[in-house]
């Protein structure tokens, strides 16, 4: 069974930083593509961020380019989120989240692995 785990979360104000932790299986981060989604009140899940599991490479969504980067450590059981000079737009649940073996990491109906998610509000 896939078990991912986010931390990070909290309460920031605009201009501040958070770096959200997501803590799954080697296996897991060899085999299939990792992502982060949010959710805000009253919208639909939208994928935020994504990384290659061969060569690490990122995709990022409009909304969070040059202010969010995604990376995995080493050892592979651990990916993050950078988020840099947030704004409250970006108050949401952030989710960790993984695909069933597809590597085609930016078509995020793809994902179908997730975790309980963190809440990141981001107060003006």
């Amino acid at each position: 069974q896939v078990q991912l785990v986010e931390s990070g979360g909290g309460s920031v104000q605009a201009g501040g930083s958070l770096t959200l932790s997501c803590a799954a299986s080697r296996y897991i981060y060899t085999q299939n593509c990792m992502g982060w989604f949010r959710q805000a009140p009253g919208k639909e899940r939208e994928g935020v961020a994504a990384i290659w599991p061969d060569n690490g490479l990122p995709i990022y969504v409009d909304s969070v380019k040059g202010r969010f980067t995604i990376s995995q450590d080493n050892a592979k059981t651990t990916m993050y989120l950078q988020m840099n000079s947030l704004k409250p737009e970006d108050t949401a649940m952030y989710y960790c989240a993984a695909t069933r073996g597809s590597r085609f990491c930016g078509r995020w109906y793809e994902y179908a692995h997730w975790g309980r998610g963190t809440q990141v509000t981001v107060s003006s």
